[in-house]
């Protein structure tokens, strides 16, 4: 009876293992054909540039290359393309800009409020931050709306101002906004914050949390400038430079200093956007609902943003970690930080912007 249980039991047991290779090689496939397809979705031009530009791989592995001074995914290249190409802007729009994990998330959240106050408030118990994500709210143009399109339904912008976002280079975005004066606002962060967050957010699976590049592979790579919509330095330079000389249409806004004053701070982001605060609004309160509101610590907290996924399948709990100054100290050794310390003061140097 004992043998009997035993065969039958290994029997089950080399029936599993059968299932699941032809599972692991469906699931194979499936990835193959989704490549596949979005080496497909690149037009003929697209292919064509491509095969003339300076390539690499990331720190994921991922195969990039370099257009206008800034590194993309093919697929990414193809969105930036069709938006340099398509996009009608409006005087009225506003873009939201950043480098990845400087801030995004947030700025995206406060923007929607500011801008949308008065028909909206802050303590509404159906204000659409309370079951959108922000990047719902504010969606890019080359992750989202062109990145399968050339001429996507813009249809349900129709309200002014329009908002959008980007972690395109300045000087990339302004060709596709050809001449319009649209508002940017742009949000930095310092460097060793923005890699930390850049690695936990890049090279870890959402199903496991296993780690596909370690934090110093990602360290050199950052270092060198190739990473997906690097190099950091050039890029938080391209809006500096932008804000320098057009402040009335680029506001730069640093991450620190929004976590030190947030009131003074979002006062004059209000103001950039052409929607100051009242006196009767901030007697009221108005600036601190909307702090409150828009805060990581509240954000992270909401239902949607942790059970939620975007149209992309990433869970909506991955953009929000700590949102700490100063978590860099947990990662970096000090022989890091002078490194890439270094290259800050020498990329940055005479640029009069600082960290």
């Amino acid at each position: 009876m004992l043998v009997e249980n035993a065969a039958f039991c290994k029997t089950i047991q080399i029936i599993v293992m059968m299932l699941y290779i032809v599972e692991s090689l469906f699931v194979m496939d499936v990835k193959k054909m989704e490549m596949n397809l979005r080496i497909e979705d690149l037009n003929e031009e697209t292919k064509t540039l491509i095969s003339s530009l300076p390539s690499d791989k990331d720190f994921t592995g991922k195969t990039i290359c370099k257009y206008q001074g800034c590194w993309y995914t093919h697929n990414v290249l193809q969105a930036v393309l069709n938006f340099q190409k398509s996009f009608k802007p409006q005087d009225t729009d506003i873009i939201v800009a950043s480098f990845p994990k400087c801030g995004t998330t947030w700025l995206k959240a406060l923007t929607f409020a500011l801008l949308h106050r008065s028909k909206q408030p802050s303590h509404d118990d159906d204000h659409p931050l309370l079951s959108n994500n922000p990047h719902v709210l504010v969606p890019y143009f080359e992750i989202d709306l062109y990145l399968r399109s050339e001429n996507p339904d813009l249809t349900k912008f129709s309200s002014s101002p329009r908002l959008f976002s980007t972690h395109v280079p300045s000087h990339t975005l302004q060709e596709g906004l050809k001449g319009s004066t649209c508002k940017i606002v742009y949000i930095s962060r310092n460097v060793k914050d923005t890699l930390v967050s850049y690695w936990h957010f890049f090279t870890k699976k959402q199903t496991d949390e296993k780690i596909i590049s370690s934090f110093e592979d990602t360290f050199e790579m950052f270092c060198r400038g190739v990473s997906i919509f690097g190099p950091f330095w050039d890029h938080v330079l391209s809006y500096w430079r932008g804000s320098l000389e057009d402040p009335n249409h680029v506001l730069f806004m640093k991450f620190e200093e929004m976590k030190a004053e947030p009131r003074d701070q979002i006062k004059k982001f209000a103001e950039f956007l052409g929607c100051p605060f009242t006196k009767e609004e901030e007697e009221s309160g108005s600036v601190d609902e909307i702090i409150d509101l828009c805060s990581l610590r509240n954000l992270s907290s909401l239902e949607i943003n942790k059970t939620g996924k975007l149209n992309s399948g990433r869970e909506n709990k991955m953009f929000f970690r700590k949102g700490e100054v100063g978590d860099w100290k947990n990662y970096l050794t000090p022989e890091m930080e002078n490194k890439i310390d270094m290259i800050i003061q020498e990329k940055l140097q005479n640029s009069g912007l600082k960290f």
